[in-house]
């Protein structure tokens, strides 16, 4: 089952609507959707070496568009912004944003941008503490393309190695992965 649905992940990779998904699905990542682009960007690189780096692009662009819409709902939309913020939940977290703008600013978009930590808290936080909208758009797009970029470099340049042993040995590799996606979960509680 498990070769089944890595083979059907490969596949839509490689589908003529991928690119577009791909948009969608960083597009709305950054303002409401729960699930990293990197799920399918990573795929689409793999299965397409040669796009690497406009896939990269496509993802950054939707990402800071997305981005956009999730300040724009932090901002006008309040109670769907805490909504939202307590679906992921973060309703809490809403008074540490404050205080980290406060005192990091820019550094706070800076370092969530780059990290999986999701983008949506970072982008509706910053429309709620009504953060200065130019630099929380210039920083999104150093640090999402930045992210999307680098990630699209290190699988172009390793991908076809690792793709490898990822197919030898494709059970040990899902373990390992669900590992680590449980514990980024369990870390963003803590945060």
């Amino acid at each position: 089952m498990l070769r089944k649905l890595y083979d059907w992940v490969f596949a839509q990779a490689r589908s003529r609507h991928a690119t577009k998904a791909l948009a969608v699905i960083s597009f709305a990542e950054s303002s409401v959707f729960p699930i990293p682009p990197d799920v399918m960007l990573a795929p689409m690189i793999l299965a397409r070496p040669e796009r690497a780096y406009f896939y990269a692009g496509v993802c950054t662009a939707a990402s800071v568009l997305g981005g956009i819409l999730g300040y724009v709902i932090g901002y006008f939309l309040t109670d769907v912004g805490m909504a939202i913020l307590r679906v992921v939940g973060h309703a809490e977290g809403l008074a540490e944003f404050r205080r980290w703008f406060d005192q990091w600013g820019l550094w706070v978009i800076l370092i969530k941008g780059l990290t999986p930590i999701p983008y949506k808290l970072v982008t509706i936080a910053s429309g709620m503490a009504a953060f200065s909208f130019p630099v929380f758009l210039g920083a999104s797009v150093v640090t999402r393309g930045g992210r999307f970029f680098l990630e699209a470099w290190i699988l172009k340049t390793w991908g076809p190695a690792v793709l490898a042993q990822v197919e030898k040995r494709l059970a040990l590799w899902t373990v390992i992965g669900l590992v680590v996606l449980i514990g980024g979960v369990m870390a963003l509680k803590v945060l």
